[in-house]
This record gives structure tokens, sequence and C-alpha cells, in this order.
């Protein structure tokens, strides 16, 4: 597993990524001319929603839910304070 250091830099980068691809399609997207909104906010920012799936991918697991509730819930909580609910 990758180091609390390195996933801190990960993190890092991700937050910048988001935060640069949030201005960009700000920008270039229609404004909605309604008040509709169907979705509730996300407790996760995207970011941190980035990097699980990082650290997903580097794991070797096969399964996303197994890897999410053995390594992220137990093992990285936390880094990830409003992430898991168990």
């Amino acid at each position: 597993m990758i180091s609390e250091d390195k996933i801190t830099e990960i993190f890092c980068m991700a937050d910048d990524f988001c935060k640069f691809f949030d201005a960009m399609i700000a920008k270039y997207t229609l404004k909605p001319t309604g008040k509709r909104k169907y979705h509730r906010s996300s407790t996760m920012s995207k970011a941190e929603v980035m990097l699980i799936m990082i650290l997903f991918h580097d794991s070797g697991y096969r399964c996303f839910k197994h890897f999410y509730l053995e390594k992220v819930c137990k093992h990285l909580h936390h880094l990830f304070s409003k992430s898991c609910f168990l």
C-alpha cells in the first residue's frame, strides 16, 4: 500500500486538477435556466473520490466494494473523515 505522505501528495494533485477542471467547465458550459436541482450535495469532495479510485486501481483488488470496506473504511478512515459511515 502507498504511504500516507504519498496519499496526501496524490490528493493535493487531484484537488488542484479538480479546481482547474471545475473552472474550465464553468467557463465553457451553458448556464441552467431554471433552479431545478435533482441531486443532493455530496459529502465527499471530487478530489477524495478521485483519490479513492486511484488507490483502488493501485491496490490489486478486483472488487471496489471490498477495497472500500476493507482498506478505506478500516485503515484510511482518518484521512477521509466523512466517507465511512460504518
